[in-house]
């Protein structure tokens, strides 16, 4: 799994948005995000400062918001199902 992280302010608000196909799971320091200007839908992961997670939004279309959530510290985006996680485990890197 090649995990990209979005580290300046520029990477984190543009994210995903307006590409079709990409080849990566995108790591934010954030603990909620939007859809907007998505072209696909996509897999969302919150996980806690540790990296387990604690949410998993699967399929999410564009034009959605997940609301900010207590604990979580970074989100991944995925293409949908290109991670077979379960809440509780650990994102390996």
């Amino acid at each position: 799994m090649k995990i990209k992280e979005a580290n300046t302010f520029i990477k984190r608000f543009k994210g995903l948005m307006f590409l079709r196909d990409f080849d990566y799971v995108l790591k934010i320091k954030c603990n909620g995000v939007h859809t907007f200007f998505m072209k696909t839908n996509i897999d969302i992961i919150l996980t806690d400062k540790n990296d387990k997670i604690l949410y998993i939004y699967k399929n999410v279309k564009p034009w959605k918001i997940i609301l900010p959530k207590k604990n979580v510290t970074y989100t991944y985006e995925t293409k949908p199902n290109y991670l077979n996680l379960k809440v509780g485990e650990k994102i390996k890197k």
